[in-house]
């Protein structure tokens, strides 16, 4: 079992029934998959560049993303219907946990002029989305390998009901959000 899951189950589910007097620990808000997800707007006139980043987001992730496609077509950006536009990935379990440890405590403190996450990208039911510039910020991808930056976006799907608990859940988890 990963450290962050173990912490979870020690410290994090008792700290969370004390703050929200919960009766039952099937009430406490947990995590329920990170989504990670690259556009490649540049995919329309070069294939290479979903390649490479396929490859990234699976050294990232450690698992294969699927390739996403377009929903419809936008002549304003040269897209057509069904033409492959990015790339996501879906962790959950053991996977999850790793990738959440990782980022908080070796990712994140990498950005540049870092002075923590904000606090006001939670969706209203306890969801936090976070947008990454590039994914050097990440140990797996070579500085050297690297033709463009790309960033993405990470999505942490929770359990909570409300952003209150999510952002409790997630600092709890160590994200360090900005004062």
């Amino acid at each position: 079992m990963n450290r962050l899951q173990e912490r979870y189950k020690n410290e994090i589910s008792k700290n969370l029934m004390e703050k929200f007097g919960y009766k039952s620990v099937m009430q406490l808000p947990k995590m329920e998959k990170i989504v990670i997800n690259i556009g490649v707007g540049d995919a329309t006139t070069n294939s290479k560049y979903l390649d490479e980043a396929v490859e990234e987001l699976t050294a990232i992730a450690g698992q294969a993303p699927v390739v996403t496609k377009a929903k419809k077509s936008i002549a304003g950006f040269k897209i057509r219907e069904g033409q492959p536009i990015g790339c996501k990935v879906t962790l959950r379990g053991e996977k999850m946990y790793e990738f959440l440890d990782k980022l908080v405590s070796i990712s994140l403190p990498r950005v540049r002029d870092f002075r923590g996450v904000p606090k006001n990208s939670f969706d209203g039911r306890g969801n936090y989305t976070l947008g990454i510039k590039e994914q050097l910020i990440f140990p797996e991808i070579d500085f050297d390998k690297v033709n463009k930056t790309r960033g993405m976006d990470i999505v942490l799907v929770t359990t909570a009901k409300t952003d209150e608990e999510g952002r409790a859940l997630l600092t709890e988890l160590g994200m360090p959000f900005a004062k």
